[in-house]
C-alpha cells in the first residue's frame, strides 16, 4: 500500500477536483487530518472566495475555511502534483431528464490531461452503473496516454453528504467504496477510513457502487411519492397528514417520510439516472417512473391549492399580492439546484400571478442565472394577500405565525390566505389565527 502510506505522510497529494457541496468538505476534511491536498475547481470567483476564507456553500463555515489548509486552485496544472483524484462534480439531467454527463466528462477531460503514472482517480459524483467503466475510463486514457489498470487505477465511492444537515456528516456517515481491482480496493478504503470515523463499506465492484447510490435515493423517491398521493387523497378526505403520520410512527417500524417538493441534486436526479440504464436493457420502470412523476407534478399541485384557497377568500387571484418564502431545494441550506419551488412560481406564472420570493438563504445571482428570479429582502415584503411557505428556514420557523401575519395587508384575516407546504404550523394555532389556511 504504498500510495496510502506516502499520502499519509506527506509525501504524496491528494486532490478534489470540485469544491461544491460534497467537495468541500471532503477537502477541507482530508486537509485536517493533516493530508496535503489540492482543491480544484473550474470557478474562479468561488477559488477566490475560499482563498478569502469564506465558504459559499455554507457546509465548513466561514471559519473553519479560514483555517484550513487545502491549496485552492484553478489551474488544472496543479494536480499533476498528486496521485490520489477525488472527482466530486454534479450530474443534473438535461430537459428530457437523460443524464447530463457533461460536468463529469469535463472533469475526466482535465484529470486525464495533468494524470502521472502511479496514480488512483476515484469518483463520488452520482452516475448509473456501468458509466464510470464505459464513459470515464476512456476519457482519462485518451486525454492522459496511460493505460488504465497498468499505469493507472480506477475506483468509485458515490457521495453521501446532505447539504445543510449538521447532524449527518462526512464522518459519521459510512462510505460505500469500491474499486476496478482488489489492490485499488484495499488502497481506496484505507484512505477514505483516514476521515470516515464510523468506518466504510467496500463492494466487490465499481458497478454496484455505483447501483447503491441510485437505488438508495430511488427507494426514498419512491417512498415520499407515496406520502404525495396520500396527502392528496387526505385533503379530499379532510384529514390531517401530519397527524396521520405522527400515529404511524408510534409502530416501531414506520418509515417516517412525509409529503414535500422532492427537488436537490439527489433524490430529484438520481432516479433518472437509473431509468436511463436500465432502459437500455429493455426494461421500462413501472414503480419508479411513476413515483418521480408524481412527485414533479407537487409544485403545481401546490400553486393549484393556493389559488383555489384565493378565491375561496374571495380575491382575484390575478390581482392578488403572492409571495413565495423560499426557493432553495431545502432547509437551512442555500442549494437552489433543482429546486421544486420554482414549479409552483411556473405554475402561478400560468393563471398570471408574478409572485416575490424570499430567501435569506440563496444567493441573489443564483436565483437569477438559474431561474431567471428576483428574490426580494423580507423586510421589503407588505401587503401580501396569499403567502407560501415553501422551505422550512428556521428564520421562517422563528417568525412564527404572528410575524407572518405582519406581513399581510391590512384587512380581515379571512381575506388572507397561507399555504403551509411544510407543515410548520399546528393545526390548533391556524384555526385560531382566523386566516384562510392549507397545509400539503
Amino acid at each position: 500500500m504504498g500510495l496510502y502510506e506516502d499520502i499519509l505522510n506527506g509525501k504524496e497529494l491528494l486532490s478534489l477536483v470540485g469544491l461544491g457541496y460534497v467537495g468541500m468538505p471532503i477537502a477541507h476534511a482530508f486537509a485536517k487530518k493533516g493530508i496535503s491536498v489540492i482543491g480544484f475547481d473550474l470557478n474562479k470567483q468561488k477559488i477566490s472566495l475560499y482563498k478569502s476564507g469564506i465558504d459559499p456553500t455554507n457546509e465548513i463555515g466561514n471559519e473553519e475555511i479560514k483555517k484550513t489548509k487545502v491549496n485552492f486552485t484553478s489551474d488544472e496544472a496543479d494536480l499533476k502534483k498528486a496521485k490520489f483524484h477525488i472527482v466530486a462534480v454534479p450530474t443534473p439531467v438535461n430537459d428530457d431528464h437523460s443524464p447530463d454527463l457533461s460536468p463529469v466528462i469535463e472533469a475526466s477531460k482535465i484529470v486525464g490531461r495533468n494524470l502521472v503514472p502511479g496514480s488512483i482517480v476515484v469518483y463520488e459524483s452520482t452516475v448509473y452503473p456501468g458509466c464510470t467503466e464505459k464513459i470515464c475510463i476512456p476519457i482519462l486514457e485518451k486525454y492522459s496516454g496511460l493505460k488504465c489498470g497498468e499505469q493507472f487505477k480506477v475506483g468509485y465511492s458515490p457521495e453521501r453528504i446532505n447539504p445543510g444537515d449538521k447532524l449527518h456528516r462526512l464522518e459519521n456517515i459510512r462510505k460505500i467504496v469500491s474499486g476496478m481491482d482488489n489492490e485499488s480496493l484495499e488502497i481506496i478504503k484505507s484512505i477514505y477510513d483516514i476521515v470516515i470515523e464510523v468506518g466504510t463499506y467496500p463492494v466487490s465492484n465499481i458497478r454496484t457502487a455505483e447501483a447503491v447510490k441510485v437505488v438508495e435515493n430511488s427507494q426514498r423517491d419512491i417512498n415520499i411519492a407515496f406520502m404525495n398521493e396520500l396527502a392528496m387523497v387526505f385533503d379530499l378526505m379532510d384529514i390531517d397528514t401530519n397527524e396521520v403520520v405522527n400515529g404511524m410512527n408510534t409502530k416501531w417500524n414506520a418509515l417516517g417520510f412525509r409529503p414535500g417538493l422532492v427537488g436537490g441534486h439527489c433524490i430529484g436526479v438520481d432516479p433518472y439516472y437509473f431509468i436511463y440504464e436500465a432502459e437500455k436493457y429493455g426494461y421500462h420502470s413501472k414503480i419508479i417512473l411513476n413515483g418521480r412523476a408524481l412527485n414533479d407534478s407537487m409544485g403545481a399541485y401546490v400553486a393549484d391549492m393556493a389559488v383555489k384557497k384565493m378565491i375561496e377568500a374571495g380575491q382575484a387571484p390575478k390581482r392578488s399580492k403572492v409571495v413565495i418564502m423560499g426557493l432553495t431545494f431545502k432547509g437551512n441550506c442555500p442549494d437552489t439546484r433543482n429546486s421544486k419551488v420554482i414549479d409552483i412560481v411556473h405554475r402561478l406564472n400560468e393563471y398570471g400571478i408574478k409572485p416575490e420570493i424570499v430567501d435569506p438563504w440563496a444567493s441573489e445571482d443564483d436565483a437569477e442565472r438559474e431561474y431567471n428570479v428576483e428574490l426580494i429582502p423580507l423586510e421589503d415584503i407588505k401587503d401580501a394577500n396569499c403567502i407560501i411557505v415553501a422551505v422550512a428556514h428556521n428564520e421562517f420557523i422563528e417568525m412564527g405565525l404572528p410575524g407572518i401575519k405582519k406581513l399581510y395587508k391590512k384587512a380581515s384575516e379571512k381575506e388572507n390566505v397561507l399555504i403551509d407546504v411544510k407543515g410548520i404550523y399546528s393545526i390548533d394555532s391556524l384555526k385560531e389565527s382566523d386566516l384562510i389556511w392549507w397545509r400539503l
